[in-house]
């Protein structure tokens, strides 16, 4: 029965801790501790984290904003457990998820673990809609927690955790924002601990709510894979180049109707039977077809978000190598 430590970083999301917490004091497995790390925020969350006292074992620290990579770190460095789980404040935590985390642990041992993340019932069409194109193989391939993925598995910070050791021997996150989950997970297989994915452990990912915030999140991705790969250059995938293709084939449809109608036509197809499939899937997953409409117009916008900052940051390093 392992003690696990719960390190959650804040910026300015009192509301988001509020529900967090709330989640977290009905879990079934009851060992562990929950860590806040205030990351400068002017909007403080520490009223609403003195509310969940009484249910749990909670510390709160408020510190000089660094990013959430650091503030892990801060976390990681205060943490009394055998395990530091990591969640982002927009997440909500099934009951039984530390019971899953740990019967999984106690047979299968892991140094390092992520789990995959779901549309809570309660969620906006439009939330469910993100979040189906944030998880689809048709968008990303199936690499943000997918048994069958694309790619070695890399744990994401929305849904993380780490053993101690793994903290002591690698120090934490090097970078703090930028991709810093994905590069910090790298770091931990290429030093030989044993990483893996737990199938059953989901959360609730409540991300953006809006078009335009999701754009703008999906925009900033882009460039961070980019950074990503300046520290791990083999670690650049088709699957990472997709975007920008897809964001390049877009633009350049204008231009083949002028020069070759048949391409251009040719081109329209493919693209409608990709949307279709897109339309198709998140319909009968999520079983709504309002749902399954908003996911064209949300994976169109991630495509293409991600796509431009992708190429943006990409353009930069060009640049910068000069």
């Amino acid at each position: 029965m392992f003690f696990y430590s719960i390190v959650i970083p804040v910026f300015n999301r009192p509301e988001e801790i509020d529900e967090l917490l709330a989640s977290l004091a009905t879990q079934t497995y009851k060992n562990f501790e929950v860590l806040i790390i205030e990351d400068g925020s002017t909007d403080k969350c520490d009223l609403v984290v003195g509310q969940h006292r009484s249910k749990l074992n909670l510390q709160y620290f408020y510190k000089e904003n660094s990013g959430q990579g650091f503030s892990r770190n801060h976390g990681f460095s205060r943490a009394k457990g055998d395990y530091f789980v990591v969640f982002d404040s927009d997440c909500l935590i099934p009951p039984h998820y530390l019971a899953i985390i740990d019967e999984f642990l106690q047979k299968s041992p892991l140094d390092a673990f992520g789990g995959p993340d779901q549309a809570h019932g309660n969620f906006t069409l439009m939330q469910k809609a993100i979040s189906y194109s944030m998880t689809s193989f048709f968008t990303t391939g199936g690499i943000r927690g997918k048994k069958k993925s694309v790619g070695e598995f890399h744990p994401r910070s929305f849904n993380m955790g780490i053993s101690k050791a793994v903290f002591a021997n690698t120090g934490g996150y090097i970078i703090t924002r930028m991709g810093e989950d994905i590069e910090f997970s790298i770091r931990i297989i290429k030093a030989g601990f044993k990483v893996g994915l737990i199938p059953d452990a989901f959360v609730y990912h409540k991300r953006r709510t809006t078009l335009g915030q999701f754009y703008k999140q999906l925009h900033f991705f882009g460039r961070a894979r980019i950074n990503i790969s300046s520290f791990y250059p083999k670690e650049l995938k088709l699957v990472h180049v997709f975007p920008a293709l897809f964001l390049l084939a877009v633009l350049s449809l204008p231009v083949l109707y002028f020069l070759n109608t048949q391409v251009f036509t040719g081109a329209i197809i493919v693209l409608a039977v990709y949307l279709g499939l897109i339309f198709v899937d998140s319909t009968v997953r999520n079983a709504n077809i309002l749902v399954g409409l908003l996911s064209v117009l949300t994976s169109i916008v991630q495509l293409m978000a991600y796509g431009v900052g992708f190429i943006q940051e990409g353009l930069k390093k060009l640049t910068e190598s000069k």
